[in-house]
Order: structure tokens, then sequence, then C-alpha cells
């Protein structure tokens, strides 16, 4: 019988996200996970199968934190709308600082593996997928207030949003000049002003 593991799940998943992060997942070893987890190769085997299934639990893991966070910055706003045009000024302040991190890791993943891996397709599309919903609920709450026409297509909308999200994250990597991505996400403030 398997011992229960002995390890904070959390920290081990985190860890690991940050390799796959950094070097990719075709460039992160069995050796590399093993460095930075700080388990055996067993307790990684035993807790997660293989290396795609400790990838798959870190891209769930950061799907999961990224809809909690997106749903906390649009759940309670007074004017859905703001909270939108925010959340967008808040991305851009995040590439414009260009710091490592400042692209998102599921679209990076998009870029590398969703091609020709479709379990990992499938695990992204679910994210995302969320995430759309997120910005629908909000969207759908603004048209109730009145923000937005009762005419506006609001599924499509979330969607466009979506796709500039995945849009200024893919522009992040390449370190735009200054202002770029706030013009880019100006363009998406004034389809939502419309």
């Amino acid at each position: 019988m398997a011992r229960p593991a002995k390890f904070d799940r959390d920290k081990v998943l985190d860890r690991a996200m940050q390799a796959f992060w950094e070097h990719g997942y075709c460039s992160t070893s069995m050796a590399d996970l093993v460095e930075t987890t700080k388990l055996k190769p067993g307790s990684l085997y035993a807790a997660f199968e293989s290396k795609q299934g400790l990838f798959l639990a870190t891209l769930d893991r950061y799907g999961a934190d990224s809809a909690d966070k997106l749903s906390q910055y649009l759940k309670n706003a007074d004017s859905p709308l703001s909270a939108i045009e925010a959340y967008f000024d808040q991305l851009v302040d995040i590439i414009e600082s260009r710091s490592e991190q400042n692209s998102c890791f599921l679209v990076n993943t998009v870029l590398e593996l969703s091609r020709r891996d479709v379990q990992v397709r499938e695990h992204i599309n679910k994210h995302f997928e969320e995430l759309e919903s997120i910005f629908l609920t909000s969207l759908k709450k603004a048209q109730e207030k009145g923000e937005l026409g009762s005419d506006v297509d609001c599924e499509t909308l979330a969607a466009f949003l979506m796709n500039n999200i995945w849009g200024l994250r893919v522009l992040a990597g390449t370190h735009p000049r200054p202002g770029r991505a706030r013009q880019v996400a100006g363009l998406v403030k004034q389809v939502l002003t419309k």
C-alpha cells in the first residue's frame, strides 16, 4: 500500500509552475522539477503520475486562481463596465512593468503545446471558457444596469474581451514600446463604451 504524500501540494504546484513558466513544458526536465519542487522522483510520480500529470495540475491551479482573481475583481462592482475597464488598465500596468511574468501561463501553453496535445488543449479551453463566462456575467449585469444597450450581444463581446486579453498577453512577451499596450487596451475600452 502506498504511503500518503507528505508535502504541501499547493507549494509543489507553485514551484513546478515557476519552472514550466520560465522554461516551457518541453524544456523542463524531470531533473529540473525534482530540483525545484524538492521532491524525489518517486514522490512526484506517485502524486502526479507523470511530468504531464504535474503540468496539467499546474495549469488547473493557475486557471482556477486566475478565475478567482477575475471574479473577485468584477463581482461586487457598482459599475460592471468601469470594473472591466479597470481590469484592462491593471493588465496594461503589469505589461508595462516588464516583469518576468507579465505573460500568461495559459497563453504561453497555448503557443507551445495546444496544437499537438489534445489533453492540454482541453484543460486550456476549460479555463478560458470559465474566464469568458465571468466576463459574460459582468456584461449582462452592465446591460441590466443600462450601461450597455439591450441590442449588444454579450456573448460575442465577452469573447472579444478574452481575445484581446490573449493578444495583450502575447504582446507582453515582445516587450512592446512604452504605451503600445495602453493604446490597444484603449480601443477595447472604446468598444465597451460605444
